[in-house]
Order: structure tokens, then C-alpha cells, then sequence
């Protein structure tokens, strides 16, 4: 009986630790500012007539610099799954989730596919994220070419 309650406390114990651990680590993230909920889905099948919702995986993106770094949320990682270049970020498209996209985001997400160094990609995020995100986009230094569809 003892046994089984030390086991159990234990097992709580971890459990809360590791809740923990997520907060901490979304707060460090998004301490520096310029973050923002976006789910990821890198090179989807392309000429889908109707997307699955397989593939996207749900995050928080933060501003750095000439840089966008992807964190997932559901990881214990500190550092960015995927940093992802102004320069090289080209959009293809803007459109609402599709079929089981729905079910797979958010519900007030729009989805942009991208290019990024020839791979293809597509980013959901909110209508107020997608304004500051292609905005920041647009915002490149002289010189540097913008490619916005």
C-alpha cells in the first residue's frame, strides 16, 4: 500500500514537473516579444485537390531580426525546429483550411503556402498574425527582394 501511494506521488510529481517545464519553456520564448501561434506543415503534397489535415504540427514563431524561428509547442527543446529567412521566403498563396485542415488548426486560422529555398511549405496562423506577418515580409531592407503574392 505504501508502495503504491510512493509510486503514485511519484508519478504526479513528474507529471506536474513536466507541465511546468512546458509553461517555462513557452514563456522563455515568447519573453523577448514578436511571437506568435502558427502551425507548420513542411513540403505538403502539392496538387491535393482536397488537403489533409496530416502533417501540420502546431507551434509558436518568434521575430528575430531577418529571421522567423518555428518552435513546436509540444516539445522540450530550447532551441527552434525550423528558422526560416526573410530573404528566402516566398508566398505562393493565401487560403482558408480545406476538408480535415479544419479539424487539424485552429479554428480562425488562414493557410499560407510558401516557398523557402525551393522547399515548399505552408504556414496557418491567425488573420491578425498573417497582417503583422506579411507586414514584416514587406518590410525588408532596401535591397533585399519580397516576394508577396
Amino acid at each position: 500500500m505504501v508502495l503504491a501511494l510512493l509510486v503514485g506521488g511519484v508519478v504526479v510529481a513528474l507529471v506536474v514537473v513536466g507541465l511546468f517545464v512546458f509553461g517555462l519553456r513557452r514563456r522563455l520564448i515568447q519573453r523577448s516579444g514578436g511571437t506568435f501561434d502558427c502551425s507548420l506543415r513542411w513540403d505538403p503534397p502539392s496538387g491535393e485537390f482536397e488537403p489533409s489535415g496530416k502533417g501540420w504540427v502546431y507551434g509558436v514563431a518568434r521575430y528575430n531580426g531577418d529571421r522567423i524561428e518555428w518552435f513546436r509547442v509540444f516539445s522540450y527543446a530550447p532551441r527552434p525546429r525550423r528558422v526560416l529567412e526573410r530573404a528566402s521566403i516566398e508566398v505562393l498563396q493565401r487560403r482558408t483550411p480545406k476538408g480535415e485542415e479544419e479539424l487539424a488548426l485552429l479554428s480562425d486560422a488562414v493557410v499560407l503556402a510558401c516557398l523557402h529555398g525551393g522547399t515548399r511549405l505552408e504556414l496557418a496562423m491567425s488573420e491578425d498574425a498573417l497582417t503583422g506577418f506579411l507586414a514584416w515580409l514587406e518590410a525588408a531592407p532596401p535591397g533585399q527582394r519580397v516576394n508577396v503574392a
